[in-house]
Order: structure tokens, then C-alpha cells, then sequence
């Protein structure tokens, strides 16, 4: 491993530690916005294990002045994260339903079919690939999570439990693999060593292959407050900008990108090798002019996002505390990485959310990192009849709120925290 390639740190003279970027190797001087300490988002303690001690780490991020990539040191390894994972991407119904639709526009666009490879990079439990099952195409998942692997397996998509990088990708290409279309939803921010991933992908790629690459965009995070998508296990949050830098660096080309709605905002960037045929779009230019026109090229809209986190903290805290004192009870919705670095942060405990709730049932009777908040099956929310529902997953807000329409019955409100506190009430329009 190319220890350039990471965010790594020196003591300078002073004995202070600098950070150093992992795509270009610039010095980190700058902070972007510092969360305090905070365990792993994932981090879910069972209840036999709430005496324990557990790890902090430093939830500071910094913005590389060279390239605009904005961080956070690696302070656990990638291993200790994901090979036992608590995510699962199918109890989203609506992400499912974005990945289904992805996939039946792509094997149009890049006329996919019987002899073609698609490689989704950690494919989760097949919530994307098994879309292509019925259309016949050849399809094969690379997911570091056992237990994650082992539902898509059993749902019949071809899946290796790996990390991948460059030397497993050479191990693909020797048993005569490449492919057509690389798939990485949402994994990009999860790799701390990026030349390393990216120079994998540029490996397995066919010449005219395309790689399509998903991830939170960091305009949204900045222009609304999003600081809870910053967490232990997300290594890098991107611009367009940034994301021209990282390709330039490993000889690719961006022929085009899309804006998506998913997880607050999203871009989804397509790229191929800088030698191919494929044209440019003019979607590249529109959107880097978008973002120089919300000055992302410019250091001081990053070093400015902090005063924005504490703002959304001030203010959920005064919700929060005025509820409780006229006797409201309130549960939690979810229990997602951004809902712990939120609760973390704002130090949001059991004296504020009686329990929060899941779909996932790996995460039914255990208590979040931290604040230990018990996370309880939906049904809980029936059985208690809540007040207020404080919606964790903001990015899900309306599939939520739909899901869970009969609260309006006993009066119960929704409470959106991102980008500011809002309060909607199921009888009606956002109050």
C-alpha cells in the first residue's frame, strides 16, 4: 500500500500532528467542521455489552487547499468496519427501487447483454445486482461484509467476500475477468485508500468499458447543514471538482454526470478511460459551473460549514428541550450512521428519545453507539404512541412519513432535523 495514497500524519516540530491528504499528499491545514469525539457509527452495543468501554475517535474533518478533498484521518481500519456489517441496503424500499431503475437504464445506454461483465464494488445484500438476473446479464459482487455477502448469495447473485484494490483486481483480470460496467454506490467515500481503489477499477475496465460511481454530493452537504453525513466510517465527501482531480490523476475522463435525489443530494459521475471514445456531455461543464457558482472552489466556503453544524445543533436542542418540559414523549425513526453522529454530537440520549426504531432486526434489541438509545421494531411506535417521531433518516423523510401515516391518529408529529428543524404533521402540510 502506497502510504501517500492516504490521509496519514507526521509530528512536526511544535509536536503537534499534520495530516496530509489521501488523493494528492498536500498538507491538511484547514478545518471543514470538527464533531468532537464520537464512536463508530456502527458501532451497535448489545445489551449485555452496555458496561463496556467504548472508542472515540476524532470526528474532524479537514479540506485539502490543493485539490478540495474533504476528509477525515483514518482512525479505524476499513477491516474493523466492514466485515461485520450492520447495513443492509434492501430494507430501504426506495433505494431498492433507484437501484432497479439505474439498472434497466444502463443496460440500455451501454447495450448490455449475455456476454457483457457488470462488478459492483461492495454490492451489500444484492439490492442492485439482482436486478440483472432476469435480464440475463452477467453480473458479479465484491463485498468486504460476510454476513452482508451471505443474504446476496442466497438471493442467487454471484458475490466474493473481498476488499478490492488494485492487487485483487489484477487477480480478476488474471482468471480473465473484466468488465463492461463498475458499479460503486456509496463506496467511494468508504475507502480510505483511494489511488489504490480507483487504480483497481482503471485495471478491471475494459477500453471502452464505464465505471459509474454514486455518491452524497458535497454541495448539498454544505448549503444544507448535512454535517450528520460526516462519520468514522466515510473517509472523503466529494465535489465534482474533486472528483476531476482524482480522475485526472489516474488517466480517466468524466463523460458525464447526473443529480439524484438520493441520501440528500447525490451525483452520479460516469467515467472511462481517458483514451476511450466516448464523448463528453455537457452535463460535466453545467455542473462544475454549478459548483464554482456556489464557490466551491474557493477555501473559504469550507472552512465557513461549522458555524452551520452548531446552528442545526442549537436548534434541535431548544426543540428538544421544550417538548420534554411540557411532557412530550419522543422516539427516534432509524437508526442510521448520520442519526449517530447527530445524537452524538448534539448528545442526544435516552433522557431525550425513549427508544428509536428499525427495520433491520440485526439491530432489534441492541442500543446505538454512545447515547445507547435502545432500537426497538417498528411496531414499538404503535404499542408507545409517541408524541413526536424524530426522523434520523432525513433522507427518507417522505417514504417514512408515508409508511407510517396512521400516527396522525393519536396526534403524533414527525420531526425532521436536516437542514433545520421542521415539524410535520400527517394530517397536513408541515407546520
Amino acid at each position: 500500500m502506497n502510504l501517500l495514497a492516504n490521509t496519514f500524519s507526521v509530528a512536526n516540530q511544535s509536536g503537534s500532528r499534520t495530516h496530509f491528504c489521501r488523493l494528492c499528499s498536500a498538507p491538511l491545514r484547514h478545518t471543514f467542521v470538527d464533531l468532537g469525539m464520537s464512536p463508530p457509527c456502527e458501532s451497535f452495543v448489545a445489551r449485555d455489552r452496555l458496561d463496556d468501554m467504548e472508542p472515540y475517535y476524532p470526528l474532524h474533518a479537514f479540506v485539502c487547499e490543493e485539490c478540495l478533498l474533504v476528509q477525515l484521518n483514518e482512525y479505524v481500519t476499513p477491516q474493523a468496519i466492514f466485515e461485520e456489517y450492520a447495513y443492509f441496503s434492501s430494507y430501504s424500499t426506495s433505494w431498492v427501487e433507484h437501484a432497479k431503475t439505474y439498472c434497466h437504464q444502463i443496460a440500455r445506454r451501454l447495450q448490455l447483454d449475455t456476454q457483457s461483465l457488470v462488478v459492483e464494488l461492495a454490492s451489500n445484500d444484492g439490492y442492485l445486482l439482482q436486478h440483472f438476473i432476469p435480464m440475463k446479464i452477467p453480473a458479479l459482487g465484491i463485498e468486504p461484509a460476510a454476513n452482508v455477502a451471505k443474504v446476496a448469495i442466497e438471493k442467487g447473485v454471484s458475490t466474493r467476500v473481498e476488499f478490492f484494490g488494485e492487487s485483487y483486481a489484477q487477480q480478476l483480470v488474471t482468471e480473465g475477468l473484466q468488465a463492461d460496467l463498475i458499479v460503486g454506490n456509496n463506496v467511494l467515500a468508504q475507502v480510505p485508500d483511494l489511488n489504490d481503489f480507483v487504480a483497481g477499477m482503471v485495471a478491471l475496465l475494459k477500453p471502452q468499458g464505464v465505471i459509474t460511481l454514486e455518491f452524497p454530493h458535497l454541495e448539498k452537504l454544505i448549503s444544507q447543514g448535512q454535517f450528520d453525513t460526516i462519520y468514522h466510517e466515510h473517509f472523503s465527501y466529494f465535489s465534482l471538482l474533486a472528483i476531476e482531480h482524482l480522475a485526472k490523476r489516474h488517466h480517466l475522463k468524466i463523460i458525464d454526470v447526473e443529480e439524484l435525489s438520493t441520501h440528500g443530494g447525490s451525483l452520479r459521475v460516469y467515467l472511462t478511460h481517458a483514451a476511450s471514445t466516448w464523448l463528453v456531455r455537457e452535463s460535466v461543464a453545467r455542473i462544475r459551473q454549478d459548483e464554482i457558482n456556489a464557490h466551491l472552489d474557493q477555501l473559504a466556503t469550507y472552512t465557513a460549514f461549522a458555524s452551520r453544524a452548531r446552528k442545526v445543533k442549537r436548534d434541535l436542542l431548544t426543540f428538544l428541550i421544550a417538548a420534554k418540559t411540557e411532557g412530550k414523549t419522543i422516539c427516534g425513526y432509524g437508526a442510521p450512521g448520520k442519526g449517530n453522529t447527530l445524537l452524538n454530537y448534539c448528545g442526544i440520549g435516552p433522557d431525550f428519545l425513549d427508544f428509536t426504531v428499525d427495520r433491520n432486526p440485526y439491530k432489534h434489541g441492541r442500543y446505538t453507539p454512545g447515547m445507547h438509545i435502545p432500537i426497538e421494531p417498528v411496531e414499538a411506535i404503535d404499542r408507545l404512541k409517541p408524541d413526536y417521531i424524530l426522523i434520523l433518516p432525513w433522507n427518507l423523510k417522505d417514504e417514512i412519513v408515508k409508511q407510517m401515516h396512521h400516527v396522525r391518529e393519536w396526534g403524533a408529529k414527525f420531526v425532521v432535523p436536516i437542514p433545520g428543524v421542521d415539524i410535520v404533521d400527517p394530517r397536513g402540510d408541515e407546520l
